[in-house]
C-alpha cells in the first residue's frame, strides 16, 4: 500500500500516470472524507477512476458511481464436479445463450414466471416512475446480460467443484438514469459557478431535491441490477439442469461493484461510492472475476480500515477496446481459449486476456484486503457481442 497524499491511498502496483493524476484530482474534492482508496485494478475512468472507493459527506458525484449502476457478480456453487460433466460443452453454451438475451439492446420478448415477482417488487419501489419515464421497456430488460465485459461462465474450482458465475448490471435502464442525473449534477455546478477539475466530477448536494431524486433512482437501479443477476442465474441453472441434471445450490454470492451506500468509516457516516470495487468487510463473501481465459476468485473480506473495507472488482483494463482490437489477433485469442466452450467471435478481441491487467498481480496487491477461498477456471464462457 502507498500513501500518495493525505487523502489518497493506493493498493495498485500497476498504475499509469494518467490514472494516478485522475485519482489525485478526485481526492482533492472538498467533501471527500477520510480519503479515497485506489484498488489494485485501478484504471482510467470517466471523471473518477475505475477501481476507486470514494467516501463523501454532504454530496454524491453521480459519474463517480458510473453509468452501469449496480453492476456486479453472482455465483452459485453446485454439487457437481468437473469429472461428472460431458467433455463436449458446446450444447451447454448454446442452451445458456438461448435462455438469456445477450448483447447491447437485446431484451426479452416476454416476461417469465420467475421475473414476475421481481418486476412486481421493482414496480413498488420509489424510483420506478423515473425508470419508466426513461425506459418504458425496463421490464423486458430484466434477465438480460448486455455486452462488453459482461459474461456468463461455468467454472471449476481447485477441488473440481462446478460453479455458475455471471457478471452484469442495470442494463439500459440504469444507464439512462445515470446519464440523466450526471447531466443534472453538471447543470447544478454550472449554476453555482463551481470550478471542477473534470466536469464528470460534478456533484449533487445532500438535502436538495436533485440529490433526493438521484438517490431514489440510484437505489432503484441497484435493486434492479441485483434482481437482474438473480433472474439470469435462475435461467442459467435451468439450462444447466436440462443439460446435466438437478442442481443443488450449495452456496450463493451476489455483490455489487458499482454503487453507493451509507456506511460509517473512521467514526463518520459517509456516502461511500465504490466505482469498480466490492465491499470487503471482515468475513464478508465477495467475487473478483478475471478476464476471458483467466482465473476468477471467491474471496472473504478482511475488513481493512484504510481501504474503507473494500477490495478490487476484477483485473482492470490495460488497453482500451480500440487498442486491443488493433493489438491482438483472433488466432492468439483462439489459443488462449483452448479447452473452453465460447462464442468464437472476432467481436471478442477487445476482451482478450492481455487487454486486462494480470489478475495474479491484482490479487497479490489485494493480500491485505481479502482472503482467497476459491480459484475458479472457466470451462464455458458466454458473452454478448
Amino acid at each position: 500500500m502507498e500513501q500518495i497524499n493525505k487523502r489518497l491511498y493506493n493498493w495498485a502496483s500497476i498504475l499509469e500516470e494518467g490514472t494516478r493524476a485522475q485519482a489525485v484530482a478526485t481526492s482533492q474534492m472538498p467533501f471527500i472524507f477520510p480519503h479515497l482508496a485506489l484498488m489494485p485494478d485501478a484504471h482510467l475512468g470517466k471523471g473518477a477512476t475505475v477501481g476507486s472507493v470514494i467516501p463523501t459527506i454532504g454530496a454524491i458525484m453521480p459519474a463517480a458511481v458510473g453509468v452501469d449502476i449496480g453492476c456486479g457478480m453472482i455465483a452459485v456453487r453446485t454439487q457437481y464436479r468437473g469429472a461428472d460433466l460431458p467433455a463436449d460443452r458446446a450444447a451447454l453454451h448454446a442452451a445458456i445463450s438461448a435462455a438469456v438475451p445477450l448483447s447491447a439492446g437485446k431484451y426479452n420478448t416476454s416476461i417469465t414466471s420467475s421475473a414476475q415477482p421481481r418486476i412486481a417488487e421493482l414496480e413498488e419501489l420509489s424510483g420506478a416512475d423515473q425508470a419508466t419515464a426513461g425506459s418504458p421497456n425496463w421490464r423486458l430488460q430484466l434477465g438480460s446480460l448486455g455486452s462488453g465485459n459482461h459474461f456468463i461462465e461455468v467454472s471449476l474450482d481447485e477441488a473440481d467443484q462446478v460453479w455458475l458465475f455471471l457478471h452484469s448490471g442495470s442494463r439500459g435502464v440504469g444507464n439512462k438514469l445515470a446519464v440523466k442525473h450526471i447531466g443534472v449534477a453538471q447543470e447544478q455546478c454550472r449554476r453555482r459557478y463551481v470550478s471542477l477539475p473534470d466536469r464528470d466530477l460534478a456533484y449533487l448536494v445532500e438535502g436538495e431535491p436533485e440529490f433526493d431524486s438521484y438517490l431514489r433512482a440510484l437505489r432503484w437501479a441497484q435493486r434492479f441490477a441485483y434482481l437482474n443477476r438473480e433472474e439470469m442465474m435462475d435461467r442459467v441453472v435451468g439450462a444447466f439442469e436440462r443439460w446435466q441434471g438437478p442442481v443443488q445450490r450449495l452456496e450463493s454470492v451476489n455483490c455489487h461493484h458499482n454503487y453507493t451506500e451509507q456506511e460509517t468509516h473512521l467514526g463518520k457516516l459517509v456516502w461511500l461510492s465504490r466505482k469498480g470495487a466490492i465491499s470487503a468487510k471482515a468475513g464478508e463473501a465477495g467475487l473478483i472475476p478475471g478476464s476471458m481465459g483467466t482465473a476468477s476468485y471467491v474471496v472473504t473480506g478482511k475488513g481493512n480500515r484504510l481501504s474503507l473495507c473494500s477490495s478490487p472488482h476484477g483485473a482492470g483494463r490495460n488497453y482500451s477496446r480500440t487498442a486491443a482490437r488493433k493489438r491482438f489477433s483472433r488466432a492468439d485469442l483462439d489459443d488462449r481459449m483452448a479447452g473452453i466452450a465460447w462464442g468464437r467471435s472476432n467481436a471478442f478481441l477487445d476482451e482478450h486476456p492481455d487487454a486486462y491487467k494480470d489478475i495474479d498481480v491484482v490479487m497479490r496487491d489485494a493480500t491485505d484486503l481479502v482472503e482467497i477461498r476459491h480459484t475458479l477456471r472457466q470451462i464455458v464462457n458466454v458473452k454478448g457481442d
